[in-house]
């Protein structure tokens, strides 16, 4: 797998100064969370689940969840079972290629279960995602896919995800997510990333966000996020990629607001047509949202419609002078600060070093833009496959 290996190779050599580099579900899971990017969330209840799933595949989709848990009605968990075992067996027959698949669970007695049906088709299955994460039930979950991954011998790994009253409220925040910690801490070699249910979190309060704000605009969930950053993604060895949250747009309605993308950088791509698709699709939103994702620490993206990849993964690339600014950073010993290579800023190579490390892994697996490509180039690149 490489991101934007959907696009042609002419194009690609025009837009990359550093090309992304090549990756697999057995690489290592620090450069396999970052890889992920858009995580593409698909209810295990679709009737042509192997088909979107190629589909997904062929317009850059890295990674996607088979969901049985909120994405499905409580009565539909028994078919959405057998749909899911049923296409991926069918995946498998043929040797379709498909992206990294994480199955998204609601009780921990489905992980064994389900890889237990699916037999030489559980090798698609990369991991799961653990719904409603808490220091008292996340135990038995991660218990449950340490005893399938023994008796399967395949290298399963989890994403817990942060949604439960107990992450939200105040009172019970902080105990929670440090007892969260040292669970995580006894299966770090499990844990790919962790991911934020803002959806949960905001119906804590009765809330949910219109297209036209970002999740950083509703305070009381932007709080839980900050929190959930310090304590679970610290870059002194001891955090863990913590992905972007959910986008839940994906047609607009009626808008309060001026759009939220400045005209002049598509004008000067001559790329009017695409500020207008995006705004239409309500896709200003969700990328002013992935860049205070980016500003707060979060890596990656959950999304549920493939219109959200190309912009996610747009701005996953790195830019020309960041990658400058952590060359020079890194090649640094001994501390000091120095006007950075673009002449418009100051690099210190101790307080920026853990960036530096953190945009060189992103480099890897994404990509450096060549000098003078913007987001808009990247995005019409790869959202015209």
């Amino acid at each position: 797998m490489r991101h934007f290996d959907h696009i042609d190779a002419a194009r690609r050599k025009h837009l990359f100064y550093r090309h992304p580099r090549p990756f697999d579900r057995h690489d290592d899971p620090a450069v396999l969370a970052v890889a992920l990017g858009a995580t593409l969330y698909c209810p295990a209840t679709r009737p042509e689940l192997a088909a979107d799933i190629e589909r997904a595949a062929r317009r850059g989709v890295m990674s996607m969840v088979v969901c049985l848990e909120d994405a499905i009605a409580d009565d539909e968990v028994a078919a959405g079972e057998a749909n899911a075992v049923a296409q991926l067996r069918a995946l498998a027959e043929r040797g379709a290629d498909v992206p990294l698949l994480f199955v998204r669970v609601r009780d921990p007695r489905q992980i064994g279960d389900l890889l237990g049906r699916l037999g030489a088709a559980a090798g698609l299955v990369s991991g799961f995602v653990l719904p409603k994460f808490t220091p008292a039930g996340g135990g038995v979950f991660l218990d449950a896919l340490e005893d399938a991954a023994v008796r399967t011998g395949l290298r399963l790994l989890a994403m817990p995800v942060i949604e439960s009253p107990e992450a939200v409220y105040a009172e019970t925040r902080a105990e929670m997510l440090h007892d969260v910690a040292r669970l995580l801490a006894k299966h770090r070699s499990r844990i790919l990333a962790v991911r934020l249910g803002a959806t949960d979190m905001s119906a804590a309060y009765g809330l949910r966000r219109p297209p036209d704000l970002t999740i950083y605009d509703i305070r009381p969930v932007a709080g839980v996020i900050c929190d959930v950053v310090n304590v679970l993604g610290r870059a002194d060895g001891t955090g863990y990629v913590v992905t972007g949250p959910v986008w839940e747009y994906f047609s607009a309605g009626e808008r309060m607001f001026k759009p939220q993308l400045r005209q002049s950088p598509f004008d000067a791509q001559q790329a009017a047509p695409l500020r207008q698709r995006l705004i239409t699709a309500d896709l200003d939103g969700l990328i002013r949202e992935v860049h205070l994702d980016k500003a707060n620490g979060l890596t990656g993206k959950t999304v549920i419609h493939p219109s959200h990849v190309a912009a996610v993964h747009a701005l996953s690339v790195v830019t020309h002078e960041e990658y400058c600014d952590a060359a020079d950073i890194l090649g640094v010993a001994g501390g000091g600060a120095m006007a950075s290579s673009y002449a418009n800023k100051m690099n210190e190579a101790k307080p920026h070093r853990a960036w530096a490390q953190r945009l060189l892994l992103r480099a890897r697996v994404f990509g450096v833009a060549a000098e003078g490509v913007t987001f808009v180039e990247l995005l019409e690149a790869a959202g015209s496959q």
